[in-house]
């Protein structure tokens, strides 16, 4: 089978590898759809420890197939299933996988991270991911890549349900990518009365108000709390979520929002400059409640699956652009420079 392997920093290449074979309690799915993250990025601009060409890994987490072969004991899957694939899974016994955050095990393993993920035309599920339920049955009038796209929507649903958002809110995204977009489609759904999203990119902020025309622009910049208040009837946000990987950005937050406020930050920072300066006086007198958030919970996943399936939820103009196997590179590269949204990857 075709594959885009990493084998070091700033190298992606094309093999032929073997078709995986499933051994007891593990699965084999056939996929169909899989998409380029920031995930995939760092480790292609940075490179990644024990990765190399003669150990190479397969990237990709945003997956979606259809199950071709299960191993002995396997329960619940069949061959033909069509289903979304999350990344993430953990021990199994630990107090947060038995809590349900599986995401969180201090053991957990990744498709794509620290597993061979879904740049490939097969990948192989482990046992403790298929026994954990991270094969989830794709709704009937969902397609293969909106199911894929799960795996970012569930992160945005896990910082939505955490931060809170309520009807009648006000909400400013800083950061118009696929992410940040995704950010506005779940607060406008939750109810909030204004949204806005802000970024450098004039091209990046024309696509977010083409998906949704409520979604209105905000240049980025030192005058953003000035043009906020202009536009927002003199009122500062109730909630502002850092969608881009900027220090700047998340120093500038506090001052965006008004009392009793929420800052969420989403976006993580590049290693080395996650120190960033802070005035805690903001959270202190303004009475702001700060969070962050990383990946998400099966539950979540499967939530978000349910969302789109009803319609409650649309993602499908976030794709932009499709390739097959041999177009990660490029995809790599269009997701590094802001170039569109999502490259969806083909593979069968």
């Amino acid at each position: 089978m075709k594959a885009a392997l990493l084998t070091g920093t700033k190298q992606i290449e094309i093999r032929d590898i073997p078709v995986p074979k499933p051994g007891p309690g593990e699965a084999v799915v056939q996929v169909k759809a899989s998409f380029v993250c920031g995930t995939d990025v760092r480790f292609f601009l940075n490179g990644k420890p024990g990765v190399d060409a003669d150990h190479p890994l397969v990237l990709g987490h945003e997956i979606a197939g259809v199950i071709h072969e299960t191993g002995e004991g396997v329960q619940g899957y069949e061959p033909g299933m069509r289903v979304a694939v999350a990344p993430n899974y953990g021990c199994g016994i630990c107090d947060f996988c038995i809590s349900g955050h599986s995401e969180m095990c201090t053991q957990s393993g990744a498709l794509g991270v620290t597993l061979n993920g879904g740049f490939s035309e097969f990948m192989l599920v482990p046992a403790p991911a298929v026994r954990q339920g991270n094969l989830a049955s794709i709704p009937d009038g969902v397609s293969y890549p909106e199911a894929a796209l799960v795996e970012p929507l569930s992160c945005v649903y896990n910082g939505y349900e955490k931060i809170g958002i309520y009807p009648g809110d006000t909400v400013l995204v800083i950061g118009s990518g696929p992410v940040g977009i995704m950010h506005c489609l779940v607060a406008l759904m939750a109810g909030a009365a204004r949204v806005f999203i802000s970024d450098i990119s004039r091209e990046r902020m024309d696509m977010a108000t083409a998906i949704d025309s409520r979604i209105k622009q905000l240049p980025a910049g030192d005058h953003l709390p000035e043009t906020l208040l202009k536009h927002n009837d003199g009122k500062l946000a109730d909630l502002v979520i850092t969608a881009a990987s900027v220090p700047a950005i998340q120093e500038q937050a506090f001052s965006l929002v008004g009392q009793n406020a929420r800052v969420l930050f989403f976006g993580g920072l590049p290693k080395g400059k996650s120190v960033v300066s802070l005035d805690t006086n903001e959270i202190h007198y303004k009475q702001l409640t700060v969070t962050g958030t990383t990946r998400q919970s099966l539950r979540q996943y499967r939530k978000c699956l349910e969302l789109i399936g009803s319609g409650a939820l649309s993602i499908k103009q976030i794709i932009t652009a499709e390739g097959r196997v041999e177009d990660v590179p490029q995809a790599i590269e269009e997701a590094r420079g802001g170039k569109g949204l999502k490259r969806v990857i083909t593979l069968s």
